[in-house]
Parts: C-alpha cells; sequence; structure tokens
C-alpha cells in the first residue's frame, strides 16, 4: 500500500522477474507504468505476464445524467428512497468475478479457474480502490446518496471476496492499495492503511496477507517500509525495515527457504 506516486505498480515487475506466471487484474488506469519497467530499458514485455483488463460498468452518460437530474430535482428525504432503474448496468464487479471461473486474458489467452491455480502463478490486483468503486456500484449502481446499508453491502462483498482470494487460492496473491488515515481504536490516535469502503472494513483487510508492506519515495529512489509504528503493516518474509528494497524476489525466496516450493 502507499500514496500514488510511489512504484507501487511498477514493482510488480520484479515479480515478474522471479519467472512466476502474473495475471493482472487492472482496475485502474497504469498498465503503461508495468509495461515501461522493461520497454524503458529497450526489453519487450515477458511472455509470462499476462494483463487481464476490467471493463468499466455499461452505463451510457445520459444514464448518469438521469441520476443527475433526479438529485437537482428531489429532496434529499426523497432521494434517499429512489433506486437506479440502470443499475444492471453497473455489472463490473460481477464481471470480474464471472472471469474467475475461467480466466480469459485480453489476448483471449484461457488460464482455467484462479482456485485451481498453483504456486506457479501469481494474481495481481491493482487496485483496491477500483475494487471497492465497483463493488458499490454494484449495490447501488449510478445512485449518489448512500445509506448505511448500501455501505454494509458493498464492504460484505469486498471482504468476501479477498477472503476467498486470501484462504481458498492456492496462487500468489498481490494486492495494490492506496492508503489513509483511519482511527485507530487500541491506540485511541490514527493509523495509514488500505483506503477501501469504509473505516470497519480497512483494519480488517491487512491481517489476511503474509507480508503488508507501505511504498515510499524520498528523492529518486523507492522503498518498502516494514517498520512505520503509525502504518498497520505486517511481516513474515520481509525484513522488518524502513528502507526494503521494493523486490518481491525477496518475498520469494524467504518463502521457498520455509518449504514453498513452485
Amino acid at each position: 500500500m502507499g500514496p500514488t506516486g510511489t512504484g507501487k505498480t511498477y514493482s510488480i515487475g520484479t515479480l515478474v522477474d522471479t519467472g512466476i506466471e502474473v495475471v493482472f487484474f487492472a482496475f485502474e488506469a497504469g498498465t503503461e507504468s508495468l509495461r515501461g519497467y522493461w520497454t524503458d530499458r529497450g526489453k519487450p514485455v515477458p511472455a509470462n505476464l499476462k494483463f487481464c483488463t476490467i471493463k468499466q460498468a455499461t452505463a451510457s452518460w445520459g444514464e448518469m445524467a438521469a441520476s443527475v437530474k433526479q438529485v437537482n430535482q428531489l429532496s434529499y428525504e426523497a432521494l434517499k428512497k429512489t433506486t437506479d432503474t440502470s443499475r444492471s448496468k453497473y455489472d463490473q464487479y460481477e464481471q470480474f468475478l464471472r472471469n474467475f471461473v475461467d480466466v480469459t486474458t485480453d489476448d483471449g489467452e484461457k488460464l482455467g479457474a484462479v482456485d485451481s491455480w498453483g504456486t506457479n502463478r501469481a494474481i495481481v490486483i491493482d487496485g483496491l480502490t477500483g475494487m471497492g468503486v465497483a463493488a458499490m456500484s454494484a449495490v447501488v449502481g449510478g445512485k449518489f446518496d448512500k445509506d448505511q446499508k448500501d455501505w454494509g453491502l458493498a464492504q460484505n462483498i469486498l471482504e468476501g471476496t479477498l477472503r476467498r482470494l486470501c484462504d481458498a487460492c492456492r496462487c500468489h496473491f498481490v494486492l495494490l492499495s492506496h492508503v489513509e488515515r483511519e482511527p485507530d481504536p487500541l491506540g485511541g490516535t490514527s493509523k495509514i492503511t488500505v483506503s477501501t469502503l469504509g473505516a470497519k472494513l480497512a483494519p480488517k483487510i491487512p491481517p489476511m496477507f503474509s507480508d503488508v508492506a507501505l511504498s515510499t519515495r524520498l528523492g529518486k529512489e523507492f522503498y518498502w517500509d516494514t517498520e512505520n509504528a503509525l502504518a498497520d503493516l505486517k511481516t513474515r518474509n520481509l525484513p522488518i525495515a524502513a528502507k526494503n528494497l521494493p523486490n518481491f524476489g525477496t518475498i520469494i525466496e524467504k518463502w521457498k527457504s520455509r518449504g514453498g516450493t513452485i
């Protein structure tokens, strides 16, 4: 996790370099950054990197304008009772999950079900912000006013997806996330943690993973911070240090040394 511009997407190149087949699900613009890991050095993008672009919702500009018209014409109380009649067109998250049944890449290659993959393959999702927007859109469509129950439904959809990927799949899983400051119920202050749908979901996400690092940039140098006491971090394979090099090879090698096999 980390702010924009701290090399999160670019660092996936080091995971590809390990030889593991990486399937990159792109909710957010930025695939050119990952491609640049090789093309900036005049090298071809390796064959073990596969792209799956998550298409945007199919609602039209006109349907979005109709939602804005409701905001303009209805009272706040009336808005809370309305539903978006075009909600079924906000199917981005549904199509994202359906692709997991038999993953089809942007090039049309079939890779089978995600939960059938072994440790020779990794799924990367870029990123949690886009997932959250898609999950909320599945609940409310283009409706601008969101009720508390809408937030709860969207959080459940998102949490359920992440838990299944972490607990029911054998392949490696990398999730990229922006950051926010959320209240720390134990310390009474605030902590830097993943940016997601609401304060209640954020603290549930880091414990699902083996390693949670804060990506940082100092001048022209990029690092993974795993010792920042003000961030919600976790480490099993990375050293506890403020200036780890952003290299997934470090994680994979430590995992192998503890019995992991490709």
